[in-house]
């Protein structure tokens, strides 16, 4: 195969397609170069249709590899890369969903598209050069793809003391932005968004829209030009064709005045009456069906979507919601919070037949989840779960791994509470929400947004405000008619055309995800569908605010104890000890848990105050550095002729000398004191060599105005501590 390349700039790297030189099996192998990251991306369709398929079964995916960043993988024991991390998962949902739309409907064909990185330059994600790479590998496929589609992901960053809007932001850029937003779409419209953002408004994000499609159209020229070079081949594709005979059929049987039996007021009030009226099909064509000239499958496909045809015109014509609602009415609410009785803390919304509960759980810093992935190890002190159990929709099935659904509704709550998450020197907990979607019939994830703040909140988390999502749907009749929805149910998602989640607090938006069944949305439609959310956000913010306005002032009395205590970096190792003996003795007798930041900053977590405050005190006390005149109750350590050695402080020990042991004259030091007596004495002076000189006679009365005696040459091992908090040279 002939290899041919092409270049242009992106952002100020170089962006390179090339075939010809890696995979030569696939049907269009494409090696995509950004920099120094490097991506090969296959495309393949089988030849036939897959035999009962009922849908498009395309398979995509995003693998990571660790040698792609110098990285051997972190487990001692296993290296092989195994199952894909939650990033490579999230990757691969981000790549197929710009991609799916753009194949005609009916296609059975098995479609797989794989991209893996062989080169990470540690700079810029590579999932958007990801994105690029697929569409070029489908179009050299010859599969009825229509695309192309491109990606760009967008940053808002501080530059010269300004804000402003950047194509490929780097690692270090988006997270130090205030938004991180990846945009697909085709010549003419933008097929996918993902954000996160830093409670941004609408205008703004429609700039960053605006921005990146301008990128995107270029891309997507590009990738034509590339294509225009290739010796492309059109792959043949049979689409799945009804009976005609059985759609006339159904058609003449279901009426107008049948299909308004159709009750959508409740998901139970719609398969009841929509089972009912494919009863009456089966009956009516049982002929039919018996001698095979029809079968049950194609009759129930035809009525769902005669169905839906008729809820998209009564929305497009006269404004009417299968439910009965209006184009931008939410359904009805009800949210509690304070559930459950041992958890931390728990919200509970329900929006129509959607119940979400979510429970907070707070742990100590060293609970945070540490993330290996193939470029970047990420801690994470905040972390949301989104479970979605069989019941929650009445169905049956096995109970498996999370699907990548919910992995991704997971990430998106998650992305949609950072916003306004408490720095970690206001709150050094370790966050954990999960939220278990109870009952479904549409936008659970975004629930799952409204329960996550409601528990963080009941829980005592500081956040800064409450955080609502809201999902948009759109239904269009192809000709540029359109209409709005406002608070999508399940239905309106299968049958429309549109799913734009947004969250965000009163001061804007943190996270955005759009997906699309048509092959593109103007930004005109996208600007308007914001305005609406901002609206139904603000009046989801309403009433979560009537029931819990802020954070409880008290935690649950079984959420642990955090006391936070500053200390010199220099200080650290004492805290810690040799081999860590002294952190292992304070967690092992004050029965807590202690992790220190680099920063200097020590986290102790306890399960009640008083075993917390017993290890504060412990560390406060190895780190004080002593003040000449301050009085100490210590305890004597050694005995030496010259006097007696005595504990001021965990580490931190003095010299009595004899003369200052006593108001009268004391031949032997064992005369007046034994080791482990306790013994109070005033810290007259700390020498120039950093020892510490006490006296027990100075807290005597009438003698506080005591001169020390002369120091003896030599003290034998005597350990002090350096003044100006410098670490003593004593060692536990």
């Amino acid at each position: 195969m002939e290899r041919v390349s092409l270049s242009r700039d992106l952002a100020g790297r170089q962006f390179k397609l090339e075939t010809g030189h890696f995979i030569t099996q696939a049907d269009g192998a494409i090696t995509a170069w950004l920099g120094d990251t490097v991506i090969i991306a296959n495309a393949s369709m089988s030849d036939d249709p897959k035999a009962g398929a009922e849908f498009f079964p395309m398979v995509v995916d995003y693998e990571e590899r660790y040698y792609a960043a110098g990285k051997i993988k972190g487990s001692r024991f296993i290296k092989r890369e195994g199952r894909p991390s939650e990033n490579a998962t999230l990757n691969s949902r981000v790549i197929d969903r710009p991609l799916r739309p753009l194949f005609p409907k009916g296609l059975t064909h098995d479609v797989q598209v794989i991209c893996t990185v062989l080169s990470a330059d540690l700079e810029v994600d590579p999932s958007t050069t990801a994105i690029n790479a697929a569409s070029m590998a489908l179009l050299a496929s010859g599969a009825p793809f229509e695309g192309p589609v491109a990606a760009v992901r967008v940053g808002y960053v501080e530059a010269d003391g300004a804000w402003k809007l950047i194509i490929n932001p780097t690692y270090t850029q988006a997270d130090e932005g205030k938004l991180n937003i990846v945009v697909a779409g085709t010549l003419d419209a933008i097929t996918m968004v993902e954000s996160s953002s830093k409670e941004l408004d609408e205008d703004l994000m429609i700039q960053a829209l605006e921005l990146a499609h301008a990128e995107i159209k270029e891309l997507c020229k590009f990738q034509l030009e590339f294509a225009s070079k290739l010796n492309i081949t059109k792959k043949a594709y049979t689409l799945i064709e009804p009976n005609p005979d059985m759609i006339a059929a159904v058609e003449a049987f279901a009426t107008e005045e049948r299909l308004a039996t159709i009750d959508g007021t409740s998901k139970k009030n719609h398969k009841k009456s929509y089972k009912k009226l494919v009863l009456e099909a089966y009956e009516a064509f049982a002929d039919k069906i018996a001698d095979g000239s029809f079968s049950k499958g194609q009759i129930n496909e035809k009525l769902t979507k005669m169905s839906e045809k008729r809820m998209r015109r009564l929305i497009l014509e006269q404004e009417l919601r299968i439910d009965g609602r209006k184009l931008d009415e939410i359904r009805p609410l009800a949210i509690e919070v304070g559930v459950l009785p041992r958890t931390h803390g728990t919200g509970l919304f329900k929006r129509g037949e959607t119940q979400v509960l979510s429970i907070a759980t707070l742990g100590a810093p060293g609970d945070a989840q540490t993330i290996d992935t193939m470029d970047r190890d990420i801690e994470k002190r905040y972390m949301h779960h989104y479970n979605f159990p069989p019941y929650s929709v009445g169905e049956i099935k096995m109970m498996r791994s999370p699907s990548r659904r919910e992995i991704g509704h997971g990430d998106l709550a998650e992305r949609a509470l950072l916003a306004v998450l408490p720095p970690k020197e206001d709150c050094p907990y370790a966050m954990w929400v999960v939220s278990e979607t109870l009952s479904c019939n549409g936008s659970s994830s975004m629930a799952s947004v409204c329960g996550s703040s409601l528990a963080l909140m009941d829980a005592g988390i500081k956040i800064s405000g409450h955080v609502a999502g809201i999902a948009m749907g759109l239904v269009t009749d192809g000709t540029g008619k359109y209409k709005i929805l406002t608070d999508i149910q399940g239905l309106e998602d299968f049958a429309g055309d549109m799913d734009f989640k947004v969250t965000g607090s009163r001061k804007g938006i943190t996270a955005l995800q759009m997906d699309i069944k048509v092959k593109g949305l103007t930004l005109a439609i996208m600007r308007e569908a914001l305005e609406r959310a901002k609206i139904g956000r603000f009046a989801l913010l309403d009433a979560m605010e009537a029931v819990i306005p802020a954070p409880r002032s008290e935690m649950s009395k079984y959420a642990p104890m955090i006391e936070t205590i500053k200390i010199d970096v220099e200080q650290i190792r004492s805290v810690i000890g040799k081999g860590g003996e002294t952190i292992q003795k304070i967690t092992a007798e004050c029965g807590v848990t202690i992790d220190i930041d680099q920063s200097g900053l020590v986290f102790i977590t306890s399960p009640n105050q008083e075993n917390g405050k017993k290890a504060a005190d412990w560390v406060r006390s190895i780190v004080y550095i002593p003040q000449a005149g301050e009085i100490f109750d210590g305890t004597v350590t050694r005995l030496m002729e010259f006097g007696a050695f005595v504990e001021i402080a965990p580490g931190k020990e003095g010299l009595v000398h004899i003369s200052q042991l006593s108001a009268d004259r004391v031949d032997r030091v064992e005369d007046v004191v034994q080791v482990g007596d306790k013994m109070r004495v005033k810290l007259m002076e700390i020498d120039d060599a950093g020892r510490y000189n006490l006296s027990h006679k100075a807290t005597l009365p009438g003698f506080e105005d005591t001169k020390l005696a002369p120091r003896p040459p030599s003290r034998g091992g005597f350990g002090g501590g350096r003044p100006g908090g410098g670490r003593p040279p004593f060692r536990r």
